[in-house]
């Protein structure tokens, strides 16, 4: 008898494990498929960030994991793209500028690419230009968008969100820069 995945977010921690994985591999065929960008709103606890999780999976073409599943002989495993991850979730969003450029600096090593721009906007549109240039298109999921913000939506004492302001205009830095990228993204989805 096989376990549920309670609790664990990873496709490759739920296949290597032989958990119970409930086949979602024909949805995400249709979204891979497809140049573009999408964006998934749900509830938490959804099963957002293992749809996540898989796609990349998928792009890193680790073809064994999905052996069984509905995608196996419909996905060229040995096109492989270069996928950039962003989870805001596990992000330190009290010095979220810092926190951002911390997984810039982790993806430029990651790819061996060296950065020389300054501030997260350019550092990070010169990252996924010198990838896509070096690898080919990008892959790129970005995970819980939105809690930079959210997370500081308590009330304060003088009414103003002081923190979810100024962290509203770090990720409006931070989006800003995927309309210019277009032609080095293959596939951009967040969550």
């Amino acid at each position: 008898m096989r376990d549920l995945p309670i609790g664990i977010q990873t496709f490759e921690g739920i296949r290597k494990d032989d958990f119970i994985y409930v086949d979602k591999t024909e949805f995400v065929h249709e979204i891979a498929r497809k140049r573009g960008s999408y964006f998934l709103s749900r509830p938490r606890r959804f099963g957002k960030s293992l749809f996540l999780n898989t796609l990349k999976s998928l792009f890193q073409g680790k073809k064994e994991l999905f052996e069984g599943l509905w995608i196996y002989d419909k996905w060229d495993f040995s096109k492989i793209h270069p996928v950039i991850h962003f989870s805001f979730d596990k992000m330190d969003n009290k010095i979220l500028e810092e926190s951002i450029s911390s997984v810039i600096n982790i993806h430029a090593l990651q790819f061996e690419v060296t950065l020389s721009e300054n501030g997260i906007k350019n550092r990070f549109q010169e990252l996924l230009v010198k990838v896509s240039k070096k690898y080919g298109e990008v892959v790129l999921l970005v995970d819980e968008y939105d809690k930079p913000i959210i997370e500081f939506l308590e009330f304060e004492e003088s009414g103003i969100y002081t923190k979810a302001i100024e962290n509203q205009k770090i990720m409006k830095q931070f989006y800003s820069v995927l309309k210019a990228s277009e032609e080095h993204l293959r596939l951009t989805f967040i969550t």
